[in-house]
This record gives structure tokens, C-alpha cells and sequence, in this order.
């Protein structure tokens, strides 16, 4: 039976329940849709912490959510009536050593305290593009970033793990390696990681990037250029590019390239020559500061939002998915007013993320690039929340058809284990072959299944 002052007493951390103070900030999220009223927040110092709120909840029979950066559109941070293990008060920093180029980074950290602590020692790792996203989630969703066409994906890292019976286990390559596998792109299916040893590499202190803003009519010759720009570098490196077809702020229709060239402006100008030839209406390029690259799309994801989000792979001929009719298809569904719509296209050169073993990780390295359809909108209204949700499937019925990247395609989803029905068929067309292994190591780990925030898995 749970007694929770036992669980208090034993607890070294902050426990917030609908009483304390401070509550309502506790259980904010990134995203407003995806705050839910948590029974108890449970602001862990440490993995032996973790390991009493799990005891806790477990005996309690309370549903059980993890939070890191809480940058989640589903609510797969929050849980409703449920136990929420909050890593990111305490268990938020990141160490550098620098001569052994690894980074210490604790579960709840987010990637500008990783990128901040790193870029002083002139050495970078594969972090996402919106710095204020936890590291945890985007890692073992796998996780792209503007340095993957150098380094490929974020999830070849030691991690320490506290599994679902309350073992705090080391996991690598040589120890826990079924553990260590399961969770590079598996997800949160087989407990909580409090610590991502993370590798670095030497990194410059600029680089460049910007978008460019063009008008609609300049579409078809974008795509060619985007053609011409991905069948030559497929095998390039230091180099992405990020598409987007949304409404300006005044309304008007537009299409936004934005250029990465890990150099200096005057190499990522020359490099990117073909755009600057279509004379853009805008030119917003230019060399930053490393550690401004994870922030600058940052005003596309602005906390306190409401917001839906899918994604699909993209085609291997760019000029295919990047069109007027996709554009006018896409704000169209923005004109009644009430709800924002826009689809991202994340082009990073593959070379590096294909060059792993297909069967190294759970995560599918056969992926050409990613689109994240995104719906905002700022009123708590469940008729805008309903348009949203039909806008992005609108929007996602035109794009090319696959599981596209899974941290895009977590939907909302209801408390409690998930193991059949639509959630399962979800993970399966996920992780695909890998499937069946994915389910003997969440036999081992979490065989009651109450990690199952993240496209849950059947046991085996």
C-alpha cells in the first residue's frame, strides 16, 4: 500500500501537489495544449530519487509521465491525475571534458546549456534546432540536427538508465548493450535517463546562416536549384538547408529557404551561389555565433502556444514537395482566421546518418529527410484545437505517404498503458524489422508497460 508521507520523508527533492505553491508553473509545458493536472510532480535530485518516485507510483497505481524539457505537443511530459518524474530542476547541467571531447549532460538539461558549456572549449556536438528542446526526448527519439551531415544522428551516446524495477544501470556498448540499443531511438519505453555522456567534436566559433524569403511565383525555379543543391552534396558535409511554405506576418503567402554552411558567410555565399541568383525579396543570412545556431529558429517554436504537430519523409527529389500547390494548399487552411499553418522541410545531407548499420540502432536510417507539418494558434478553444488537428491531416494527405520522423508524429493520447489498437500499429510502423527486438528488451525492462508515454511497445 503507498503511503506518501513515507514517499515524501524518503524523497530528497521538490514534491508539488494541487496544494503547494508553485503548482501551476510545475506543471507548464512548452506547448499550453499539453498541460495536464499531475497528482503529485516529482522534482528528482538524482537516479536513487528516480528510483523512489517509480517505487512510489507503481504502488500508488499512479499513471507515470517523464519530463526533461517538456517540449512535447502531445502531452507525453504531462500525465493527468499521474506522477510526473521532473528531472529538469535539478538534474539540468552539462560538464565538458574537454580533452576527452565528452560532455556530461544531466537528463533534464536543454541543448543551450550543452551548446554554451561545449562551444567554450571550441568543441560542439549533434544538438536539435530549437535550443530551449531537452536533450532527453530528442535523443532517444533519435535526433537531427544541423551538425548531422557531419556526425550524423544524436543517439551514439553512453546513458545511464533507471529501469522500471528500480535498477540504476550504466548503458553502452559493452554494458547493458540490449538496454543501449533499445533506447537510441526507441524512446522513453524502458525508463529514465539521467545522464547522456555525449560525444564532441571540434567545432568553429562562427558559421553561417539565414533565411531567404522569396514570393510564391519563384517556387519552381527554388525547387531546381534545391535539386542541383542536394544531388551534389548528398555525400556533402558541414551543410543543411531548412525549406518552409507558410504565411508571412501580413498575411501574405511565402516561401522561406534558410542556408547552414559550417564556414564563414563569404564560403556559405559562394557555396549556396544558385538561391542568391533568384533574387531573393529578403536576405536575412549571415555569420553568427555558434551557439546562436540552435536559437535561431527558435521564434518558430515560441512557448505558451497551442500547437499540433506530424511530419512525413520527403521525397529524394526535393522540387517534388516544395511547391506552389503545396503552399497555397497550406495557407488556405489559415484564411478563416484562429489557427497558423506551415510545413518545415529539414534537408541534412545523409551520408553520415546512413553510414551507421541499418540494425546499430532501432532508429530507420533509410530516411531521405523529414517534413514537420506545424499548427498553432493561441486561444484555448477546442473548435481551433479540432481545426488544427484537421488542418495537419489535410496537409499531411498531400505530402508523400510514411512514418516520417518519430519526435513529429507523437500524437495526444490518453493516460494510462497502450498496448493495442492504433498506438501499437503506430510503433510498429515505426521501428518496422525492429520491432520484435524493440519487445524482448521491453519484456526485460518494463514488462508492466508504464512507460508508455512515446509510441508504447508490446511486450514480447
Amino acid at each position: 500500500m503507498a503511503d506518501f508521507e513515507s514517499f515524501r520523508k524518503e524523497f530528497k527533492g521538490d514534491i508539488v501537489t494541487p496544494a503547494d505553491a508553485g503548482y501551476v508553473e510545475a506543471i507548464e509545458r512548452w506547448a499550453h495544449n499539453a498541460v495536464r493536472r499531475a497528482a503529485i510532480v516529482a522534482f528528482v535530485k538524482d537516479p536513487q530519487d528516480v528510483v523512489t518516485a517509480l517505487k512510489y507510483a507503481r504502488a500508488a497505481k499512479l499513471p507515470l509521465a517523464i519530463r526533461g524539457g517538456g517540449h512535447s505537443a502531445s502531452g507525453a511530459s504531462s500525465s493527468e491525475g499521474g506522477l510526473v518524474i521532473d528531472l529538469s530542476r535539478y538534474i539540468n547541467g552539462a560538464t565538458v571534458d574537454a580533452e576527452k571531447k565528452l560532455a556530461y549532460v544531466g537528463g533534464g538539461a536543454v541543448w543551450k546549456t550543452v551548446d554554451l558549456a561545449a562551444i567554450k572549449h571550441g568543441l560542439a556536438t549533434v544538438g536539435g534546432t530549437v535550443n530551449h528542446t531537452g536533450v532527453g526526448g530528442l535523443i532517444v527519439g533519435g535526433g537531427y540536427g544541423w551538425l548531422s551531415s557531419q556526425y550524423g544522428l544524436a543517439i551514439d551516446n553512453l546513458a545511464t538508465v533507471v529501469v522500471a524495477d528500480g535498477r540504476i544501470l550504466t548503458a553502452s556498448d559493452t554494458e547493458n548493450s540490449d538496454l543501449f540499443w533499445g533506447i537510441r531511438g526507441g524512446g522513453s519505453n524502458f525508463g529514465v535517463v539521467t545522464e547522456f555522456v555525449l560525444k564532441l567534436y571540434p567545432q568553429r566559433s562562427t558559421v553561417y546562416f539565414g533565411p531567404l524569403i522569396f514570393p510564391p511565383p519563384m517556387i519552381p525555379q527554388i525547387g531546381v536549384a534545391l535539386d542541383d543543391w542536394w544531388n551534389a552534396t548528398k555525400a556533402g558535409v558541414g551543410e543543411s538547408v531548412l525549406g518552409m511554405l507558410t504565411r508571412a506576418p501580413d498575411g501574405n503567402p511565402v516561401a522561406v529557404v534558410s542556408l547552414f554552411y559550417n564556414g564563414t558567410a563569404e564560403e556559405g555565399r559562394k557555396h549556396f551561389k544558385a538561391f542568391f541568383d533568384l533574387k531573393p525579396i529578403a536576405d536575412l543570412s549571415k555569420e553568427i555565433p555558434f551557439e546562436e545556431l540552435n536559437a535561431a529558429t527558435n521564434h518558430m517554436a515560441i512557448p505558451g502556444l497551442n500547437y499540433y504537430m506530424t511530419g512525413t519523409p520527403l521525397s529524394s527529389k526535393l522540387s517534388n514537395d516544395f511547391t506552389i500547390e503545396h503552399l497555397e494548399k497550406t495557407v488556405a487552411l489559415s484564411e478563416k482566421g484562429g489557427i497558423e499553418t506551415a510545413i518545415l522541410f529539414e534537408w541534412w545531407p545523409n551520408r553520415q546518418i546512413n553510414s551507421v548499420a541499418p540494425d546499430a540502432t532501432p532508429y530507420r536510417r533509410n530516411l531521405n529527410a523529414n517534413s514537420l507539418i506545424i499548427v498553432t494558434w493561441k486561444e484555448e478553444s477546442q473548435e481551433l484545437a479540432e481545426r488544427a488537428k484537421q488542418a495537419a491531416a489535410s496537409i499531411k494527405s498531400f505530402m508523400p505517404e510514411g512514418q516520417g520522423y518519430g519526435n513529429y508524429n507523437i500524437t495526444l493520447q490518453d493516460e494510462g498503458p497502450q498496448q493495442s489498437g492504433p498506438t501499437a500499429g503506430k510503433a510498429h510502423g515505426l521501428f518496422g524489422e525492429y520491432y520484435p527486438r524493440l519487445q524482448a528488451v521491453k519484456k526485460e525492462y518494463d514488462p508492466d508497460v508504464i512507460f508508455n508515454k512515446w509510441f508504447p511497445i508490446t511486450p514480447a
